[in-house]
């Protein structure tokens, strides 16, 4: 189980993480910044009728998570065949409604923006209906915590992603794509305290640091040159041990108090 802590008065607030993302409910999807301001009627009937379906509908609100799926899981999902689901999702990608991650072999599907969810989440409330949650089928060990090629991966290393990101640490690099990193300032600073040198991390010939999609938690969790710099310090360190022949990371006594200490992170 984690958590993340908010302090106050130096005492720990522990919040559970891993639930349900939350929209920002007070935005509606501005359909002229999607087509531009000439046909803006004709784009919210093409919008409406590509929820309108039942298969593509099913689709979004099984979406609704935050978490990203495979065309496979959707077309079971939509209750239609494989062929039939690429072109309800050819339809909603071309509709904006939601946007497609390639990493790998795998092409990953997910809403394309909140105010997406915002009018979902309408029209569920218009509806009156209920849905089903994301329940990874991933080994207990192998979803806590893992290694992802050579960074932290499952809901460790989502959780501590998210965590980077709302402190600001790790910003969305300008015009690279949202799945590029670059650090802020404090961001460096706290790596640093760490042990992790950011601008040896920048010398490689690889990505500085960007968003993996993690493959249980359907998250992001920290990846390129970055990640792995903070999993090798986490080894070093013995804040977490790798297990023989597996994938699986186990943390530590010490890496349970030093990981609440930095990030504010209950593991």
């Amino acid at each position: 189980m984690f958590a993340a802590d908010r302090f106050f008065g130096g005492m720990p607030d522990t919040i559970t993480v891993g639930v349900q993302k939350h929209f920002v409910y007070n935005r509606t999807m501005d359909v002229k910044r999607r087509v531009g301001a000439k046909n803006a009627d004709g784009a919210v009937a093409r919008i409406a009728a590509a929820i309108g379906e039942p298969a593509r509908a099913r689709i979004l609100y099984c979406l609704m998570d935050g978490r990203a799926r495979t065309a496979t899981e959707l077309s079971a999902v939509a209750e239609v065949g494989a062929p039939t689901a690429s072109v309800h999702l050819n339809r909603l990608v071309a509709e904006h409604l939601v946007k497609v991650l390639t990493q790998g072999k795998h092409r990953f599907y997910s809403l394309d923006g909140a105010d997406v969810a915002t009018v979902l989440e309408s029209l569920s409330v218009l509806a009156g209906g209920s849905r089903s949650k994301f329940v990874p089928t991933t080994p207990n060990n192998l979803r806590a915590a893992r290694t992802c090629y050579d960074h932290i991966a499952g809901t460790l290393g989502v959780t501590l992603h998210d965590k980077f990101t709302s402190r600001g640490w790790i910003v969305a690099r300008t015009n690279s794509g949202e799945y590029a990193y670059d650090l802020s300032p404090k961001g460096a600073r706290e790596f640093k305290a760490i042990g992790i040198d950011a601008d040896a991390c920048g010398e490689l010939r690889r990505t500085f640091a960007c968003g993996c999609l993690d493959w249980s938690e359907r998250r992001f969790h920290l990846g390129g040159a970055l990640g792995a710099a903070l999993l090798r310090m986490a080894l070093k360190r013995k804040w977490v041990t790798q297990e023989i022949e597996s994938r699986a990371l186990g943390v530590t006594s010490a890496g349970r108090r030093e990981i609440l200490s930095r990030f504010g992170v209950r593991v």
